[in-house]
């Protein structure tokens, strides 16, 4: 992008962040941007899964899969609608556009991006739009993290489209999905620190004017099989070892951490202005607190294990309470679940676990803490094999000591494939409401 390009599109995204309605950052699912508007702080009533799709098993395609969540619904525990968008390209994450009327869904192999709209039906969500030139525009291959910004889409990719590693950077798109600007991961090093390049998730503290990126692998090694990976001792160097923190009106970076073992999903706790985050480590097992020192001057550092580190339980997907006090985390290879009590985030202390699954990744929780959702698959070469291979969607209740499950249900005796991301939903009522008592 050449200076003259950069400018007009920062100065364009820049106009929109001074427009946006100006609110306290909140989000349901506290794990969507803090500009995800049209919150659902009540009884979420549906559950999207993101599937990736598995050879001869239903009609093998991705797939976006809903389920109903409501337990006052008769179809409560069910699927009721599914949209199959043809092929298998690694389905992975997903989120909603800032208005919340669309949810973007990207595949990690072939980089296609689809668009639906679960604004007008959320019952029966529908494909609007497909986006095919994420990697002939940005450079970039892997769209992983989507995070809403006033009329804007930020994309972060895994990869590059020059030599498949870990080096990438960020694809910003308009809500109507037009290509707008990207900006690379730093690399190198700077005044600001000794950067990787690599990409995984992205985390805005709008109050602070700062945002945090993460890293992990590029394409080579995510679609490697695992045990494959694990073996080979050049490909396990290739994994990132940075945050980074930027100025995000600028969209600039500002400080590169130190992070090592692959710092995967950032969440910060922005409730009562604690202006904070914390990630998990999947090669060294630790979680990362990021946050100022009494000096202004933001520092990141291990503050707990998480199980054993010398087994690699490989922590996946974490998910903050609304209030900060609390966090989930899953960890795949020894399929648990546990509970750390976050009331002095300096020193984080797990007061729950279980087994929830032969595998487990995404773990998603209700605005009110009151309910928890699992699911199982990481990535397609990644996931186990034989009878550990277990592909589900978990619903939990939660009361503060102990999980109980409402319902489950096994994607593949419902052959429809390997469950991976979930985001809630609402009927159009019920989100109006909750935005008039905001």
């Amino acid at each position: 992008m050449n200076t003259l390009t950069r400018r007009v599109a920062t100065a364009g995204l820049l106009a929109l962040l001074l427009i946006a309605t100006v609110r306290t950052a909140t989000a349901d699912e506290t794990c969507n941007s803090p500009y995800t508007a049209r919150l659902i702080k009540g009884q979420e009533q549906f559950l999207h899964v993101w599937v990736l799709g598995v050879k001869g098993m239903g009609d093998g395609s991705d797939k976006l899969v809903t389920v109903d969540s409501d337990p006052k619904s008769k179809d409560y525990g069910k699927v009721i609608h599914t949209v199959s968008v043809g092929g298998r390209g690694e389905a992975h994450h997903m989120g909603f556009t800032d208005d919340r009327r669309y949810l973007w869904a990207g595949r990690l192999d072939d980089n296609k991006i689809f668009v639906f709209d679960v604004g007008s039906d959320p019952a029966k969500p529908a494909l609007v739009r497909t986006i095919d030139n994420f990697e002939s525009s940005s450079g970039y291959v892997g769209p992983h993290t989507f995070y809403a910004t006033p009329g804007r889409v930020m994309i972060q990719g895994l990869s590059n489209s020059k030599d498949h590693g870990g080096v990438t950077g960020i694809a910003v798109y308009s809500n109507a999905g037009e290509f707008v600007a990207k900006y690379d991961m730093p690399t190198g090093k700077s005044a600001i620190g000794t950067g990787d390049g690599y990409g995984y998730d992205i985390g805005i503290n709008p109050a602070k004017n700062v945002m945090l990126t993460s890293s992990f692998t590029g394409w080579t090694n995510y679609m490697m099989d695992l045990g494959t990976l694990i073996k080979d001792p050049e490909a396990m160097k290739n994994f990132g070892s940075t945050m980074a923190l930027w100025d995000f009106k600028a969209m600039k970076p500002t400080q590169v951490f130190e992070v090592p073992g692959a710092p995967l999903e950032i969440r910060w706790n922005l409730a009562g202005g604690a202006d904070w985050a914390i990630t998990a480590t999947a090669l060294t097992s630790k979680l990362w607190l990021i946050k100022q020192d009494k000096d202004g001057k933001w520092q990141a550092k291990a503050v707990a294990d998480i199980g054993d580190p010398s087994k690699i339980p490989l922590p996946v997907d974490i998910s903050i309470t609304a209030d900060g006090k609390g966090l989930w985390v899953n960890t795949f290879m020894d399929g648990k679940t546990r509970y750390f009590d976050m009331t002095n985030p300096e020193s984080p202390k797990q007061t729950y676990e279980i087994v929830s699954g032969k595998q487990v990744n995404m773990v998603s929780q209700s605005w009110d803490g009151k309910r928890v959702y699992l699911t199982s698959s990481l990535l397609a070469n990644w996931d186990k094999k034989g009878a550990d291979d277990e592909q589900f969607l978990r619903a939990y209740d939660w009361d503060g000591k102990q999980l109980t499950r409402k319902f489950e249900l096994d994607f593949y005796a419902l052959k429809l494939g390997r469950a991976h991301h979930m985001k809630f939903s609402a009927k159009p009522a019920q989100v109006a409401a909750a935005d008039r008592a905001r």
